[in-house]
Formats: C-alpha cells, structure tokens, sequence
C-alpha cells in the first residue's frame, strides 16, 4: 500500500550530519498519525553518505537509498526522488535538517484545502511568523534578496522565498512537474514552482523556523547559477520548450 507521505532527502556529502536528521526526522513521523517513508537519494557522494543511511535502514524500516554513484546536482537528485517515490503527498528536505520535518503538520491542512503545491518560506513578506533563528551570512542574504527581485520579474510574482529546500506536492502535481522539468541544479526549485504556476496549480505557503548550517554546499558562484537558468526557465515557459507528453530527463 503506497505510503501518505514520501520525503525525499537529496545527499551529497552529507555522512557528518545525514545520520543525525535521519533519526530525528523518523522520531517525528513515527508519532503521526498517517504512513509515511523517506526516500534517500545519494548524489553520487565521495565520502561515507551511502554507507551511513545504509546502515540506518535496518532501524528505520521506512528508509530507503537509491545510491547513485554519478554526481549530477540537486535538481536531477529531487526529481529522481519525487519519480520514484508512491507518496499521495512528496515532500523534499535537506540533509543538513534547517528546517524541521514537524514544520509538514503546518503544511497538512493546505492540503486538505485543495493545494496542490505548499512550500515554506523564510520570508514574512511570504507567510507571516517566519524567521531565520540563525541567519546566512550578510553577503548570501544581500545577493538573495537581489536575486529574488530578478526571479519574481522574470520567473515566479509574488513567491519571495524560492529557494527554501522544503517543498511538497500532491502525487499528481510531482509527476506532472518533474516530469517535464529540467534545470538539474540549483536553480531547480525555481522551475517547480514556474512549472507549478504554468500547470494552473494553487501554491500555498507556510512560515519555516529556519536555522542555517554553516556548512552547506551552496556556494556564492551558485547564485549567478541559479539566476542563469532562471531566465532560460522563463524562456522555455515562454516559448512553450517544455515537453508535455514524453520525459525529457533520462532517470534511472
């Protein structure tokens, strides 16, 4: 029987901290009153990622890894995730646990509404009671909030925290947006919620209690990235590039 909720947590060298999230996150869902399984996906890691959820998944029996030995970025790891998972509700999370899997029982209701797509967002000018209980640096906030004028000009009006790594989607709105979809790094989430708005789904929006790992991969070349495929996701959008029948992405 297909679970009610699938998280996918996408890891690329994460074998410092994955163990950690892992646990809390199963200690949480275990007291839930519906189904549940997380869905690993190794972006091909060069350290012991795979190793420790491996070992994991005899404690966690709702744990799976899909160990993909090739690094190909976040975006290709997410939509492997979300495609291969059965979940009626697919949720997508970070390794490094900045925001708290508990923050889904806020996201729950959304859906019951009718949502197809509920995100959480940094940002009070998205969702009233937000906050970073601890900040990015000055520099990775200046060019955010920068970069977010240009994504709400070109890509996604009135959605001014694209970037927080916890989404969900129905079953139906993840199979139909990844399938489709294409930016396989950072600019991925963008082209969800792009792709979101062009399939004529409802997002709603819910405040995170977000606390920032100063280890995280992102990187400040990222941001230029990220802007990058910004615009060619307008463009696609635009000049209806994206296939609506057939997989463009060859998922293993």
């Amino acid at each position: 029987m297909n679970p009610y909720l699938s998280v996918i947590v996408p890891a690329y060298n994460e074998a410092a901290r994955i163990g950690g999230t892992l646990e809390k996150m199963s200690t949480t869902l275990a007291s839930t009153p519906f189904s549940w399984e997380i869905i690993v996906v190794a972006d091909g890691p060069t350290d012991r990622t795979a190793d420790v959820v491996r070992q994991l998944t005899s404690k966690i029996p709702n744990l799976r890894l899909i160990d993909r030995k090739e690094n190909k970025g976040k975006g290709f790891t997410v939509r492997e995730g979300m495609l291969a998972s059965t979940g009626k509700i697919r949720l997508f999370t970070d390794a490094d646990n900045s925001t708290d899997i508990s923050h889904f029982m806020s996201m729950r209701p959304l859906f019951d509404q009718g949502y197809e797509v509920v995100i959480c967002s940094r940002d009070t000018k998205d969702a009233a009671g937000a906050r970073q209980a601890v900040a990015q640096s000055f520099i990775k906030r200046m060019l955010g909030n920068i970069g977010n004028l240009y994504v709400q000009i070109v890509a996604v009006r009135g959605v001014w925290d694209t970037q927080c790594g916890f989404k969900a989607f129905t079953a139906g709105a993840a199979e139909r947006i990844f399938f489709v979809s294409r930016i396989d790094r950072w600019g991925f989430d963008i082209e969800a919620l792009a792709l979101a708005r062009m399939f004529g789904y409802r997002i709603g929006i819910v405040p995170a209690h977000w606390v920032n790992d100063p280890r995280s991969h992102v990187k400040l070349s990222s941001y230029i990235s990220v802007l990058w495929e910004t615009t060619k996701v307008s463009y696609w959008i635009r000049f209806g590039k994206y296939a609506k029948t057939e997989r463009i992405n060859n998922i293993s």
